[in-house]
């Protein structure tokens, strides 16, 4: 038995990646065939649910023929999903290795500007589709032209469901500033981490501390710190917990955060514990980053790496 999943993608991507054999000013860069991936934070969160035998509902904002294309890889994933329409092109990424390196570059062009209209389609369709008792995830970039507590304003409008939110930038801050009533999850990289405590956070005891002092102050019920290689910090109100990252071979970064998000909230669904679930996304991280490009966990390697996550209390 799985509680539903709802995943929710407002500023998606045509994920492209491509080799070049050196990166190099002024030449001409002759590419690899490149590999296309629907992309996007909920968008890849739900296609990672999938990769672990879950299911989940995805809404994804699409337009123009970009959006069009994107909707044909997303079904090509077999991911169930519902379109909404959003404003103008769908954005494209493009992520180039340099194999002589092996270092990865990153190029993300804007999502189109939206506006009050596209706005109420969200909130008209996340009323309709948000099940008590289920999760619902917000993940990703917010797109351009939405205000900076419009995470709140999703929230509000699945009344009943478990928000998680992994966020960045001026959302981010928001939520910490002006917490979400109810949020149940928030998530967060260690660099976020200490620019929000305004201090070093060297152990993970000091990340527990400040990830437990956010649950104090009504930030969310639970709050994940990542430490990047190191593992992952999760505290609530009783326990502090840390998984620590499996040594594995890194290919790319690409895609972990969100595999580290499915596997959590599959876990949760699934009524596993908080220990379970976090030692299943870390070891869902760690095998995101040994596929290549924009591709993200395979099953068996995350049931392979768990032990290697099992949480410990700290």
């Amino acid at each position: 038995m799985q509680a539903p999943i709802l995943t929710l993608t407002l500023n998606p991507a045509l994920d492209m990646a491509t080799e070049v054999p050196d990166i190099l000013p002024g030449h001409k860069l002759r590419c690899t065939d490149p590999h296309l991936d629907p992309g996007g934070g909920g968008l890849n969160v739900s296609r990672a649910i999938k990769a672990l035998g879950g299911d989940s509902l995805a809404l994804v904002a699409l337009g123009g023929l970009t959006g069009d294309r994107l909707a044909g890889l997303i079904r090509a994933d077999g991911v169930t999903f519902l379109s909404i329409l959003g404003p103008g092109e769908t954005r494209q990424s493009l992520t180039v290795t340099e194999k002589s390196s092996g270092k990865q570059f990153r190029f993300m062009l804007p999502g189109p500007v939206w506006g009050e209209a596209e706005r109420a389609r969200v909130f008209t369709l996340l009323a309709a589709t948000a099940r008590p008792g289920g999760i619902s995830v917000i993940s990703g970039s917010q797109p351009p032209g939405v205000p900076a507590d419009f995470p709140a304003q999703l929230a509000a409008s699945m009344e009943g469901s478990r928000v998680v939110l992994d966020t960045s930038g001026a959302a981010l801050f928001e939520a910490v500033n002006r917490p979400i009533p109810g949020l149940d999850v928030l998530r967060m990289d260690g660099e976020e981490g200490e620019e929000l405590a305004g201090r070093k956070l060297a152990t993970r005891m000091e990340t527990a501390d400040f990830a437990q002092e956010m649950v104090k102050k009504g930030v969310a019920k639970t709050v994940i710190v990542a430490r990047g290689a190191e593992g992952n910090v999760l505290a609530n109100a009783t326990e502090r917990l840390f998984s620590p990252a499996p040594k594995v071979k890194v290919k790319s970064t690409v895609g972990a955060g969100d595999s580290f998000v499915a596997a959590y909230v599959l876990a949760v669904a699934r009524g596993q514990d908080a220990a379970t679930a976090l030692a299943m996304a870390s070891a869902a991280a760690a095998a995101a980053v040994m596929t290549d490009a924009t591709q993200l966990c395979k099953a068996e390697d995350v049931m392979r790496l768990m032990p290697q996550a099992a949480a410990v209390a700290i």
